[in-house]
């Protein structure tokens, strides 16, 4: 169950609430786009259940890539997606700030508030990750249960609109189908099925892991993405595009409409607890991560460190601070333009990572028809994405390189200290 929540909760973040604001220039285009989406999600989530279930003396996801193609390949795929990791928490940092001004236009007076608010809930969860796994794990059941009201209430409201003729489906054009508007909304899609892989990162903190990480990732990956479908689906085809495209919470947009202004409020006050919920995750992940990471010899060691709990408070702290920095090095965009940029940036880093493990299982003989069309998807939305977020997601797996060449030649110094004192005795 609790695999299954943090699957779920990592993967229905903020991605599902403020998505269709930006895919509701696409119309048609966006929904194909979900398709495509969950099905290269759920072509991923069986080839990393496969690879966990015959690989599992590889130790994690990104162990995988190691198997197969050595420690530097393992180590840029694993840099990768860490970054992403901080990314993709800011754009729910920002997110929950957005549907928060809805309830309280504090939040989002000025250029300043929106900053200032994400960097205080950023520590505030912080804090909660700080008193451990079981803590953390808790938050995330909890939230998962309240972020689940408004999407089941989005598919009611839509069901009887269509029943009673309130609401009609925006007619399909096959004329305004297009290659490259697909890739593009697929690109930004993406960003709401990362987290299917979080069962497998932290896999150690599982129990059972070849057993209850494969099932959680497929029966995570599986609902959430239905629910996505949906409800998705329906704000972007049972409201004009422009409405849909100018409102900082589509979610309370579309209960207003077919509902009233007074339940819409609630449903932002759920987004804000659904993003929040991510956020606690992703951060959790993070310090799980870098810590694994970490006692690998593959970042400082200094960052393994564990607190009495077995919290690695360091490697969270880190994993905070970076998100911060994504978050003040965007400070000038506007709350939507941050969201569109980091999410591009946070699912392009991604990307390599579900593209190495698909690479590492056609080298090891593992469900190499499902990994291929997993790769090739992969690659797709790499181009969907741009080559401005592609590019720059290579730059930032490069950039890696200085700390792990530092951490294996502190490690090797240690052991030739330890090595030289033993001979001396």
């Amino acid at each position: 169950m609790a695999a299954v929540a943090l699957i779920m909760g990592n993967m229905i973040g903020s991605g599902v609430f403020l998505l269709p604001a930006s895919l509701a220039p696409f119309g048609w285009n966006s929904v194909i786009a979900w398709a495509l989406t969950i099905a290269g999600a759920l072509v991923l989530a069986a080839v990393l259940a496969r690879l966990t279930r015959e690989v599992p003396q590889s130790g994690g996801a990104t162990s995988f890539v190691g198997t197969a193609f050595g420690k530097l390949a393992e180590f840029l795929i694993a840099w990768g997606y860490l970054i992403s990791i901080p990314l993709g928490s800011a754009v729910l940092a920002i997110s929950a700030v957005s549907y928060a001004s809805r309830l309280a236009p504090v939040f989002g007076a000025g250029a300043a508030a929106p900053m200032i608010s994400a960097l205080v809930l950023i520590a505030i969860i912080t804090l909660v990750n700080f008193r451990g796994v079981r803590a953390a794990g808790g938050v995330q059941i909890v939230t998962l249960l309240i972020k689940l009201v408004p999407l089941v209430l989005v598919v009611i409201l839509a069901a009887r609109a269509l029943t009673t003729g309130e609401a009609q489906i925006a007619p399909f054009e096959p004329a305004a189908i297009s290659g490259s508007k697909v890739a593009g909304a697929a690109a930004l899609t993406l960003f709401a099925v990362l987290g299917f892989e979080c069962a497998s990162i932290a896999a150690a903190r599982v129990e059972n892991p070849t057993v209850n990480v494969p099932r959680a990732t497929m029966i995570g990956t599986a609902l959430a993405g239905l629910l996505y479908l949906l409800v998705s689906s329906a704000i972007t085809l049972l409201l004009p595009p422009a409405t849909v495209a100018a409102s900082p919470a589509p979610f309370a947009t579309f209960v207003a409409t077919f509902w009233d202004a007074g339940p819409a409020q609630f449903v932002a006050l759920f987004a804000v607890v659904s993003c929040i919920g991510a956020l606690n995750g992703w951060l959790m992940v993070g310090g799980e991560m870098t810590r694994d990471m970490a006692a690998r010899g593959e970042l400082p060691a200094w960052l393994a460190a564990t607190d009495a709990r077995g919290t690695p408070r360091r490697a969270i702290l880190a994993t905070a601070l970076a998100t911060a920095l994504f978050l003040l090095l965007n400070a000038s965009r506007s709350m939507q333009g941050i969201f569109d940029y980091l999410l591009l940036l946070s699912t392009s880093t991604a990307l390599w990572f579900y593209l190495g493990f698909a690479f590492a299982a056609i080298k090891l003989g593992v469900a190499r028809m499902l990994a291929a069309i997993g790769a090739i998807y992969s690659l797709w939305t790499l181009w969907g994405a741009g080559i401005e977020a592609s590019g720059l997601s290579v730059v930032l797996m490069v950039l890696g390189l200085p700390l792990w060449w530092w951490a294996r030649r502190t490690r090797a110094r240690g052991t030739q200290g330890i090595e030289g004192g033993l001979a001396s005795l």
